[in-house]
């Protein structure tokens, strides 16, 4: 299979990408990460994603051989089913951590500007060549770059195509962290544990109204966060530290 699913204590569900070299995303490979998102989205016991792949690489994104024999509708369907790939990832009511090691260029870095944060070795590249090929990113990377890194910095890399190493990708806030390959599964865990032992509710909320909010007018926004808070304030999972302290102001 190209894509599968391990879990850590059934808390951290991580997603293995492995096609090798380059774990390229034909269908099959596309298919087989939406039915993982499904699997993982399916399990209560779910705290955390980390997605990586498993043979040196990220992914490089599209299979060029398999997009230059598409036509017609095929096209249609094709760019919808990559968009929506990377919207499903997006989605999950879970913090996600893309853990990149080598390539994750076109569809490879869209799919980690669809994680929450990404973790790489010194070895990750990101990039999005798209439009040197005659496109344009077809999966978020127009939308989710310029959110990540600001208009300018966004505009530059996918006008040039250019890739960047684990250095400018941390120093321009497109990576949050770049650690040692041998580490870099160790420091996943670490950031996914810094967020797992939280009530599941209040995770799931909080990911909603910064995704979701960030896509609305301010005060719109603002509605949403008011209306999230009041849900988890009346039916919400409470911490003992929550009592203790709604004890002392009794």
């Amino acid at each position: 299979m190209s894509v599968t699913v391990r879990y850590d204590d059934g808390a951290t569900a991580w997603i293995l990408l492995d096609r090798p070299p380059l774990n390229l995303f034909d269908t099959t490979m596309q298919l087989g990460l939406r039915a993982a998102v499904a699997e993982v989205r399916q399990r209560a016991e779910v705290r955390a994603v980390v997605i990586k792949g498993a043979n040196g690489n990220f992914s490089a994104g599209g299979d060029l051989k398999e997009m230059s024999t598409l036509s017609g509708t095929r096209i249609d369907e094709y760019a919808t089913q990559i968009s929506r790939l990377a919207e499903e990832i997006a989605a999950l009511p879970v913090p996600v951590v893309a853990a990149v090691t080598g390539a994750a260029v076109g569809g490879g870095c869209e799919l980690s500007l669809a994680a929450d944060f990404r973790i790489c070795s010194p070895t990750a590249r990101f990039g999005l060549p798209e439009v040197a090929l005659g496109v344009i990113p077809g999966a978020g990377g127009t939308q989710r770059l310029p959110r990540l890194i600001g208009m300018a910095r966004a505009k530059e890399l996918i006008f040039s195509g250019r890739h960047i190493d684990a250095t400018e990708a941390v120093g321009i806030g497109l990576a949050d962290q770049v650690v040692a390959e041998t580490a870099l599964d160790a420091t996943a865990r670490q950031w996914v544990q810094r967020f797992s032992h939280h009530p599941a509710g209040a995770l799931r909320a909080a990911k909603q109204a910064v995704n979701q909010g960030v896509e609305m007018p301010l005060a719109q926004g603002l509605g949403l966060e008011r209306e999230l808070f009041a849900d988890l304030l009346a039916h919400g999972e409470h911490t003992s530290t929550f009592h203790h302290f709604g004890t002392r102001r009794g």
